[in-house]
């Protein structure tokens, strides 16, 4: 902000649109930025939670006694040095997990599940996947190991693409933001040209200019920023609480740490700063161009 003004800068009907610009570019930009937070969060609690494990499944076979081929996977899984942990997943569980896609399942014999085994490898640990498989199927026929790591990485590729597309719209609204700055600045510089040439006759120098310039676009910036932002939030808690009345695993939870929001709060400074910034670069470059 500036105390004292010689140029009656905050007139200029053009530059009252300038908040609303600011407001909208730092709306989107905080969409941006919170699909690139989330998704950033989401891929990295699949990868602690996924990446670190596998899956043997094991088909029942009739006739046979799928108790002692169990008890056989789960011998050979726990022999391996880098298993850390060997975990038979019960079968209210499969079932627990079946049931938001298929219904309610009354018994087993209405569906032939496997049997599946959850197998946790130690951190750090590099495990040969197909040397485990072929161990397992030479002493338990009918198993399989399902690595997770295999979708994991394509996943979290894709997650990626979409982060670089959201920073993408984000740098774009930055330099939207930028753009309209200085057309509005310069705008106003042909519109006050005599009167800044007044100043200079009397000995004002050109950052004295540059800094009434300046504090007019901190003051739109913060106010465009806070408008923003106060638009932004509702729309994510709106997203917050959608995905999470969402069942069956559809659509991912979106969460926000404290230091999200933080991160959301610091928006509408960062644009008055830009703002600021940039008006005083175009001000100063400007004037050292006049004769």
């Amino acid at each position: 902000m500036i105390a004292r003004t010689d140029l009656a800068i905050e007139r200029d009907a053009l530059g009252r649109f300038l908040p609303w610009i600011v407001a909208f570019m730092v709306y989107l930009a905080s969409l941006a930025l919170a699909g690139v937070l989330a998704l950033d969060a989401m891929a990295q609690r699949w990868d602690h939670g996924v990446g670190g494990t596998l899956t043997v499944q094991l088909v029942p076979v009739k006739g046979e006694a799928n108790d002692e081929r169990i008890e056989a996977a789960i011998a050979l899984l726990r022999e391996t040095p880098q298993v850390a942990r060997v975990q038979l997943i019960e079968a209210s569980r499969i079932m627990a997990l079946l049931e938001p896609w298929l219904g309610g399942v009354e018994t087993l014999d209405d569906l032939p599940l496997p049997i599946l085994i959850d197998v946790e490898v130690k951190p750090g640990a590099a495990i040969d996947r197909q040397e485990l498989a072929k161990r397992l199927q030479a002493s338990v026929p009918g198993t399989s190991v399902d690595d997770h790591r295999i979708w994991l990485e394509k996943l979290v590729r894709l997650i990626r693409t979409v982060q670089i597309l959201a920073l993408a719209i984000f740098g774009l609204a930055l330099l939207a933001c930028i753009g309209t700055v200085i057309f509005t600045t310069r705008t106003g510089l042909a519109i006050h040209h005599e009167a800044i040439e007044v100043l200079h006759l009397i000995g004002a120098q050109d950052s004295y200019v540059a800094r009434q310039f300046a504090g007019r676009a901190l003051s739109m910036g913060l106010r465009g920023g806070l408008l923003g932002v106060a638009l932004a939030i509702p729309t994510l808690i709106g997203l917050v609480a959608l995905t999470q009345r969402i069942e069956g695993g559809l659509m991912p939870e979106i969460v926000f740490s404290p230091t999200h929001w933080t991160v959301f709060v610091v928006l509408p400074v960062l644009a008055g700063l830009i703002a600021m910034l940039t008006a005083r670069l175009t001000v100063m470059g400007a004037l050292a161009r006049m004769p």
